[in-house]
Order: structure tokens, then C-alpha cells, then sequence
């Protein structure tokens, strides 16, 4: 058996066959080796320093090696970090959801925590179903979700999520659910404008919701500011008034997914308050709640729909990690920073500074067709031709390569094509919400010669 075990192991002395299979497509070179971080920075085992534009996955929102939540890490790892949730109650998941519930306000008064965004998802949707059944509305259970859409990686959270090529494989073991139109605001249908188009996909929600039977309809979710399915789309205001009187009008509950856009990234706690008469029923955050320090995710809900689960027996869902006290001490520490060093509002500050740089760079750039977003959560869409908005050939490989050319210049980017290109290709610009104007800049110039280089690639 050893013998077997090592013949797994490459010439970097890791078992890379059994690894890569996970991480790596065939063929795909290795990455480099990450030695250290510091602020917005990265160094490789190399000793090569990578700036970070877009916090790892939209994660890393406090940057790396910040010593308040190290230190807050270490307090209550030596206390205890970890105390089943059936047997103790602790004080880092008590302080972290009275911090969490007072930053998201009224409405949003009991929260639960889990290990990540999918599972987020799966308690959103499960909490929703409860809430149905206890009041007597057993027949609620499809969950509308949006086309092109994300909401993590498990079955459950997968099968509201908008994407074919994850459906054509995944289909035949989970329950796909029904899809609305995302209110795009680049490259739209023909005969339509920006206001004109998310009139038609609200309309479309509301035309959905009839003819699957409004009864039958439990919730709609959705990304107030999208992620990586559409590329920090931001909708008109009237979309989002337009959904909310549609959900309240059938009966169904609206979900916000903001493991993205929440925990300050677009310059408030929650991005919902960008809209104020809009507000959600149920919210799920995580990555920047606890700016990935530890795996840690949040479902925000009213009192009134938790109590009324909690007396008809108890929420019926959980998980090994559930309130653990370790994550929660780091969550805790994490929203602290936050608040105390008002990064909400630099993140705002820092958004509109780099969205103006951008559309500086879009001036002269030909593969540079939008750059949207709110506070730091911003994307730049690829194209081959600027006035014809060209979505690149799969052959180009363009945001993949974008992104290798990226970590040659020092720049971390996150990049997307969603549905093998259907819905186009970006590039997400979101780095941690400690950034400076002058990182900014640095930003902005690796990424020009980014572009730049890719572009002599492509073009003659």
C-alpha cells in the first residue's frame, strides 16, 4: 500500500495526480506557491509580490495580516474553538449576531451561522420552506433564482442557480428550479434600452410566478449587485421596487444573496440599502464576514419568521459548524475592524475613485467594452470589438488568459465566462476594502499593461 501511495507523488515530492484531479484541469500549469501576505499584498515562495485586485475569490475585504483579528483568533482559540451547539451556547456567536442584526437593522433581528455561502443558501431556502409550512402554506416550495445566477456549489444552492452547463450535468440528481431573466444593462436585446429591459425582466418574474401557480411559489433569490454570474451587475432602482411588489403582491418571499455584496463591500453593510423600499425577507453573506480568516457564512432573517419556526418545532437543518465559537470570535473581530476603521465608507470612497480610472483606461483600450459596479465591487466586460460588443471566440481564451497575463505583471484577477460565453466575459475588480488611492493606481496601471499586452495578442 505505501508503495502505491508514493508512486502518486510528483517531482515536488506531493502526491499531484490525486490533487490536481480536484483543482486542475488536465493540461493546466501549476500555480505558484503562496509564501506570505501583507495588506493588499501576496508574496510566492519565489519571493515575487502580487497585488491583489480582487480580494482571492471577493474574499480577503480586511487584506492579509491583520494583527486585531490574528490576536482575536488566538484569545479564543486558547479559550476553547469548539462547543456543539446542542450542548452550549458561546459568547463569540452571541456578540458577532447582536454586532451582525444591529449593523443590517430592522427586519433582520436573528441571525444563524454556517461554514460558507452554499451553505447559506441551503439554510435561506430551508428556513423559507419552514416558515411556509408552519403557517400553513405547505403548498409553497419552488424557489424562483435568475438566468445567468449563482448561489454556491451544493445540489441545493445549485439548483437555483441560473447556469446551463452546471445544470447539464448536475440535472438529473437535484430539483432544477424555475428561471427569470437577469436585468442586463450591456448588450442588450434588440429594441431595448437599459430602463426598458429591466421593466421586461421584472415583468418576466412576475409572468413566471403566474403560470408556475402563484401558490405553489415559496421565494425568489437573487444578487442585489451581481457576482461572478453577471459581473457586479447593477439593475435601475425601479427593478428592485418593481421585485419587491411582485414577491409581496404573490405572497413570495425575496431572498438577497450577498455573500458578495455584503459586509460593507459596496460601501453599506448590506447592499440592500442601497435600496431602501426593497428590502429583503431573508438575507446569506459570507466570505467578507469574516474576510477569510476562517470559513464562515450568515443567514439574516426577521424575528417574527424565526419564532414562528422556533414554536412549530424547531428549525429542522444544522451542521458539525454551526456557531462554532472559534469562526465566530474571528467574524466578530473582522466586522469590528470594519466598522471601527469606517471601511464602508472607503469602500465607497475607493469604488467611484476606481470605476473613474477605469473608464479612463476604457478610452483607450479596444477590449474594454463596461466597467460597472458599486463601491468595490466592480467588473470590466471583454470584448473583441467595442462598438459591436463582441463576446471573445472560447478559442481566445480571453479571461483566462487575461488573468495569466495578470499574475505575470504582479496582478491577482478574478475572471469569469460565464456559461461557456453565452453571457459574455469579465473581469472582476474588487480588492480588499483597506485599499488606498494610491494601490488603487498601482491597480489600475498593472492592469492597463495587462490589457495592453493581451490586446497585441489578439489583434494585429
Amino acid at each position: 500500500m505505501a508503495d502505491a501511495i508514493d508512486s502518486g507523488r510528483d517531482s515536488f515530492g506531493a502526491r499531484g495526480g490525486p490533487v490536481d484531479v480536484f483543482y486542475l484541469p488536465e493540461g493546466t500549469h501549476r500555480h505558484p506557491t503562496v509564501s506570505h501576505g501583507d495588506g493588499v499584498y501576496l508574496w510566492d515562495t519565489d519571493g515575487k509580490r502580487y497585488i491583489d485586485a480582487c480580494s482571492g475569490p471577493v474574499t480577503t475585504n480586511l487584506g492579509h495580516r491583520n494583527m486585531r483579528v490574528i490576536e482575536a483568533m488566538r484569545a479564543q482559540a486558547e479559550k476553547i474553538c469548539f462547543a456543539a451547539r446542542q450542548h452550549f451556547e458561546n459568547e463569540p456567536n452571541i456578540a458577532l449576531s447582536d454586532l451582525a442584526t444591529d449593523l443590517a437593522g430592522p427586519g433582520f433581528e436573528r441571525a444563524f451561522f454556517v461554514s460558507g455561502g452554499s451553505e447559506a443558501t441551503e439554510a435561506a431556502i430551508k428556513l423559507a420552506r419552514q416558515y411556509a409550512v408552519a403557517r400553513g402554506d405547505a403548498g409553497r416550495w419552488k424557489v424562483l433564482g435568475r438566468d445567468p445566477g449563482y448561489h454556491g456549489a451544493s445540489l441545493g444552492a445549485a439548483s437555483v442557480t441560473g447556469d446551463p452547463t452546471s445544470e447539464a450535468v448536475f440535472a438529473s440528481v437535484m430539483q432544477v428550479m424555475p428561471k427569470v431573466p437577469a436585468p442586463f444593462t450591456y448588450r442588450l436585446p434588440e429594441n431595448h434600452d437599459t430602463d426598458s429591459y429591466a421593466r421586461h425582466c421584472a415583468a418576466a418574474l412576475e409572468a413566471t410566478i403566474v403560470a408556475e401557480g402563484a401558490e405553489s411559489v415559496l421565494a425568489f433569490i437573487m444578487e442585489p449587485v451581481g457576482g461572478l454570474a453577471t459581473g457586479a451587475l447593477v439593475a435601475p432602482d425601479h427593478y428592485y421596487s418593481a421585485v419587491r411588489e411582485i414577491c409581496d403582491r404573490h405572497g413570495v418571499l425575496l431572498i438577497y444573496d450577498e455573500v458578495m455584496s455584503g459586509a460593507g463591500r459596496t460601501g453599506t453593510f448590506l447592499a440592500a440599502e442601497h435600496w431602501p423600499d426593497s428590502r429583503p425577507d431573508i438575507v446569506t453573506l459570507a466570505k467578507g464576514i469574516a474576510a477569510g480568516y476562517t470559513p464562515l457564512g450568515m443567514v439574516l432573517a426577521p424575528s417574527e419568521m424565526v419564532d414562528t419556526v422556533a414554536r412549530s418545532g424547531g428549525f429542522l437543518h444544522g451542521h458539525t459548524y454551526v456557531a462554532n465559537p472559534l469562526s465566530c470570535a474571528v467574524g466578530l473581530a473582522v466586522l469590528r475592524e470594519v466598522v471601527d476603521r469606517d471601511l464602508m465608507s472607503n469602500a465607497a470612497a475607493m469604488g467611484t475613485y476606481l470605476r473613474k480610472r477605469l473608464s479612463e483606461v476604457q478610452e483607450t483600450s479596444r477590449i474594454l467594452g463596461d466597467v460597472r459596479g458599486l463601491g468595490l465591487l466592480n467588473a470590466i466586460e471583454i470584448v473583441t470589438d467595442r462598438d459591436k460588443k463582441e463576446i471573445p471566440d472560447a478559442a481566445l481564451r480571453a479571461s483566462t488568459r487575461l488573468t495569466e497575463i495578470g499574475m505575470g505583471n504582479g496582478l491577482l484577477l478574478y475572471s469569469r465566462r460565464t456559461a461557456n460565453g453565452k453571457y459574455g466575459e469579465w473581469l472582476m475588480l474588487t480588492p480588499p476594502l483597506i485599499v488606498s488611492e494610491e494601490e488603487t493606481d498601482e491597480i489600475v496601471e498593472r492592469l492597463a499593461k495587462t490589457l495592453t499586452i493581451y490586446e497585441s495578442e489578439i489583434i494585429a
